[in-house]
């Protein structure tokens, strides 16, 4: 983490967006007198400014910024999931990756979107109601506001959505309950997907063309399968919790009237950056060279001769570990940064953030259909045609028959020849913290195995998006991940089910402390990471 860069970067994004957006708790007459700052002629003649807002607001949805990428994904959700780890002992050791979470860093979980995607797409929604010719633009805005925000509310819980820039009498602004706020998610999904489907068989308009980061052609059709996948990813985050209405949201989505579900590669939602990838800044040992592979993605991809490693990793350079790819467990004591300097980098990204895949799709049709939902289809087929889908995205069809046959590897055993303590971060055979699941599908198999292929593999295929790999992991327990070594949490996060949730900033409560409060009085627990999330049930069995 180069700190000085980060903050000189992050500073003057801040004051680029404050110039452009009012913030989220101040401003309110600026922002409902005259949110977009634009008449309607302004609008109609050019789409510049309009457009800028929606790409702002896209790139903002898993942030293109590297330093605010670094603490808002890569030293909580990628290294939480699994996917990564830190090979710097930030803050001596004393960090979100040994449980002592620092709000400092933490923060930008709720300013980031909330400056970046909240503001401007509430900006275009504005503007759209006095525009008819902005109703394509107003449903993107809508499914880039419910995307970036359903990773607010994923990470916190309870967000501030239904009353955004409504403040009270007293200048506060409050939250909704994180059981409130999907219904709010829901209903802006389906008003996007109404307004595209109507949108579905017209050309692209000029205006949607030049906002839209994700889509050269087939815009509306392309946005359309995106938010009806979106829609069932949700209902299925909160099918412990609220099984009717995610029954009834996952069948609308699927129901081929509503348009249906990203199917093939061509249709990924990949947005397209302004800037590289930060994930290329962070693990580059000519930039930053802050993360590594972690540990859990050795042991299950190399257990499973996964021939996807090479294409998420580079081979180890650490003369211990030669040509290995070799993970960090997350959550140890490190002595200094070089001492897992040579262990596996990431692999360089294009300059584009993946969003959501085709393969996750049938892996979540996979699950529906465990569930017996209409238009699910079945759930064998849907679980290899995920495999199949995330092998073609790699160039490795050839490979994906083989793989899905394989009934016999197994997660193996993680050894790290560096621990401090000898022994001490290894995971040896027979641990409870290593899998025995395989990959071939077994219609024999309890549901509860069945689901921990299907999440298994669908977290392989999501990878680097650590946030909803981390989000699927509280949620259903899978895939089987290990915990941290040592834990600086004092008690308050205890090492065993681990972090559940990023506490509400201080921030907040220091500006908006009311509504903080009352927020953090609905979660069912302190305001701590140990609290569960409202779908984050104890209970993980199907």
């Amino acid at each position: 983490m180069k700190k000085v860069t980060y903050i000189s970067k992050y500073l003057m994004s801040l004051l680029v967006a404050g110039l452009l957006i009012p913030g989220c708790t101040g401003n309110f007459e600026d922002l409902n007198t005259n949110p977009a700052n634009l008449t309607t002629e302004q609008g109609d003649s050019d789409y510049e400014l309009v457009s800028a807002f929606l790409q702002q607001a896209q790139r903002a949805i898993i942030p293109e910024d590297v330093g605010t990428y670094q603490l808002t994904e890569n030293l909580i959700s990628d290294c939480y999931s699994g996917y990564m780890a830190a090979q710097a002992p930030f803050r001596s050791n004393s960090n979100n990756l040994t449980y002592e979470l620092v709000d400092g860093w933490n923060a930008n979980v709720w300013v980031y979107r909330y400056v970046n995607v909240m503001n401007p797409t509430y900006k275009v929604m504005e503007l759209a109601k006095a525009n008819p010719n902005f109703k394509d633009l107003d449903a993107l805005a809508r499914i880039v506001k419910v995307s970036a925000m359903a990773r607010v509310t994923e990470k916190i819980g309870p967000i501030i959505y239904s009353k955004y820039n409504i403040p009270e009498a007293d200048g506060t602004v409050k939250y909704d309950e994180q059981k409130d706020v999907y219904p709010f998610l829901f209903a802006d999904l389906e008003i996007a997907i109404n307004a595209l489907k109507a949108l579905k068989t017209t050309p692209t308009s000029p205006q949607m063309k030049k906002a839209d980061l994700a889509y050269s052609s087939n815009n509306y059709d392309n946005w359309l399968r995106y938010a009806n996948t979106l829609r069932l990813r949700m209902a299925l985050r909160i099918v412990k919790v609220a099984p009717a209405l995610a029954k009834t949201q996952g069948e609308a989505a699927m129901d081929p009237q509503n348009g249906g579900l990203l199917e093939a590669n061509s249709q990924n939602c990949l947005i397209t950056t302004s800037v590289p990838h930060p994930l290329n800044i962070i693990t580059s040992p000519t930039d930053w060279s802050d993360t590594r592979m972690g540990a859990p993605m050795e042991a299950i991809m190399g257990g499973y001769n996964d021939p996807r490693i090479s294409k998420y990793f580079v081979p180890a350079k650490d003369p211990a570990v030669l040509g290995q790819f070799k993970g960090i467990r997350s959550g140890i004591d490190i002595k200094d940064k070089a001492t897992y300097n040579g262990y596996s980098e990431l692999v360089r990204f294009p300059q584009k953030m993946q969003l959501m895949v085709a393969a996750e799709s049938w892996f979540l049709k996979a699950e529906a259909a465990l569930r017996g939902w209409a238009n699910a289809g079945v759930a064998k087929t849907n679980y290899e045609t995920g495999i199949d889908r995330s092998m073609e995205q790699y160039g490795l069809t050839a490979q994906a028959a083989a793989y899905k046959n394989d009934a016999t590897s197994k997660p193996k055993p993680y050894i790290d020849p560096k621990s401090l303590t000898v022994g001490q971060n290894n995971v040896e055979t027979g641990s409870p913290y290593l899998s025995t699941i395989t990959i071939k599908w077994d219609d024999a198999a309890s549901n509860d195995k069945k689901l921990e292929r299907i999440i298994t593999q669908k977290w392989i295929s999501l990878f680097p998006d650590g946030e909803e790999a981390w989000a699927e992991y509280r949620r259903t327990g899978y895939p089987i991940l290990f915990p941290v070594v040592i834990n600086l949490s004092a008690g308050r996060i205890p090492t065993i089910p681990g972090v559940r949730r990023i506490q509400i900033p201080i921030r907040e409560y220091n500006t908006n402390g009311a509504a903080a409060k009352a927020a953090a009085a609905t979660l069912g627990g302190p305001d701590t990471g140990a609290t569960r999330l409202w779908w984050d049930v104890a209970d993980k069995s199907f």
